[in-house]
């Protein structure tokens, strides 16, 4: 039995590693529990998230391959596409957006490009939606330099 890929950093803590990016690799019970949760929100998706999925399912942008309620980190996003380090999200009217913000930002540190959306521009301008996730997705992206931002003793070329 294969082991599923998930769209994620296989990075160990090590001394001298940035302390906002040292605990983004998740295993045991921890890991476990996100999985759950994700398979639960698959089988039930908010509306938003049928619409955007209708979207993005299939191939549909540019025959880039989307995952949905995908365990990436410590977090369970709505939409990966690891060929490229995206993820989208959907933020819930009752979201907190200190919650978001970190999230979106431990992503971030590791070099996930994050796209984040508000439940109501998903169901009434998903076009516009779709369309910034397209332009981000053909945006010139490569992932060796963004892995090489965080390998123990190397820094950022871009600041």
């Amino acid at each position: 039995m294969s082991e599923r890929r998930t769209l994620g950093i296989s990075r160990a803590a090590k001394d001298g590693a940035r302390p906002d990016v040292s605990n983004f690799n998740v295993t045991g019970a921890r890991l476990e529990r996100l999985k759950e949760r994700a398979r639960q929100q698959r089988r039930n998706p908010t509306d938003a998230q049928k619409a955007l999925w209708t979207a993005l399912s299939g191939s549909g942008l540019g025959g880039v391959k989307f995952t949905r309620q995908a365990v990436v980190g410590s977090s369970v996003v709505d939409f990966a596409c690891s060929s490229r380090w995206i993820v989208v999200s959907i933020s819930a009217i009752d979201a907190n957006p200190e919650v978001d913000a970190l999230q979106d930002r431990k992503l971030a540190d590791v070099g996930i490009r994050v796209l984040r959306f508000t439940e109501d521009m998903v169901l009434h301008r998903l076009e516009d939606v779709v369309q910034t996730i397209n332009a981000e997705v053909n945006k010139p992206f490569d992932k060796r330099r963004a892995r090489a931002r965080f390998a123990p003793g190397m820094e950022s070329a871009e600041g």
